[in-house]
């Protein structure tokens, strides 16, 4: 394949229609997604101009882009790129609310040899834009527990620092570990283990505030980012009740009773001079001093 039926190829299969223009406003290229979108084929639409007014670009308001308003044309001039919403009206003779955006062509010299537009209908838009939605969710879900994963916590606690870098509220940060996890897995099985990580989780999940995040930092470890938190006291409030909440669920054993888990607590407070890796090295260290001074308690500092 040449390069530049390999061009037309990827052009073809684009998610969306595309055309070009040579600077007199010629159409020069016209792509399969541009016929099913307005229902001219390349055909019906190559050597016309733009400014025969085809696809009667309109907006909502009723001004006709195609004439005095032309994005083409003011990209040529300008050489900027341009994006509007607009309805086309298709050859059928219904309009079809679209996103367009239109930039210039330049030859290897810098200078504007042309147009391109691109322009899609908003369903389209809007449905791609609910699957990469979902896509940026998917890929910082941790997929067992169904809550945040460690990248993405990472990049919580960066928004975190920056976000309070220099305020006078305050932030904090609280390491939860499941105790004797080990033996739970080791006494009722792996399955046994993933539902009480399934449970830990969801119990931290539905009792914190709107805007705290709880994700699993590793194994049987959760890092909880809290807002809004000005004093230790408060920090301990908020993490008794955690702690609290988690020992007083248990998981139904199918008619052979009953099992439950506790958690050691670590959490501190955001300090001007923290880094992402200082303020989680403090909260893991408080959380190994949970665990030393016996378990299933709060340590804060």
């Amino acid at each position: 394949m040449d390069k530049e039926s390999f061009y037309k190829a990827l052009l073809d299969n684009l998610y969306g229609g595309v055309y070009f223009v040579d600077p007199d406003k010629k159409i020069t290229y016209w792509n399969k997604l541009a016929e099913r979108l307005t229902g001219y084929k390349a055909e019906d639409m190559l050597g016309r101009s733009c400014y025969d007014n085809i696809l009667r670009y309109v907006r909502s308001e009723g001004a006709q882009l195609c004439l005095g308003q032309c994005l083409l044309a003011r990209t040529i001039e300008e050489g900027t790129p341009m994006e509007a919403h607009a309805f086309l009206h298709h050859k059928e003779g219904f309009l079809l609310p679209v996103w367009l955006r239109v930039a210039p062509i330049r030859d290897e010299a810098g200078n504007i040899i042309g147009a391109v537009e691109f322009f899609n209908s908003e369903k389209a838009v809007s449905k791609l834009q609910s699957e990469l939605q979902e896509l940026r969710r998917i890929v910082s879900m941790d997929f067992l527990t169904e809550i945040w994963n460690r990248s993405h916590l990472e990049r919580k606690l960066r928004g975190l620092i920056a976000e309070y870098a220099g305020q006078e509220r305050g932030a904090g940060v609280a390491f939860v570990d499941i105790d004797h996890f080990k033996q739970i897995n080791d006494t009722y099985g792996h399955h046994i283990g993933d539902k009480i990580l399934k449970r830990v989780a969801a119990t931290i999940k539905y009792s914190l505030g709107d805007n705290d995040v709880v994700g699993r930092w590793g194994g049987e470890e959760f890092l909880i980012t809290l807002y809004d938190v000005d004093s230790l006291d408060a920090l301990r409030n908020i993490c008794e009740k955690l702690r609290t909440l988690i020992q007083s669920s248990t998981l139904d054993l199918e008619g052979k009773g009953a099992i439950g888990a506790t958690v050691s607590i670590g959490a501190t407070l955001l300090q001007p001079t923290d880094t992402t890796e200082t303020i989680v090295n403090r909260a893991d260290h408080l959380t190994y001093r949970s665990k030393q001074s016996g378990r299933n308690r709060v340590t804060v500092g």
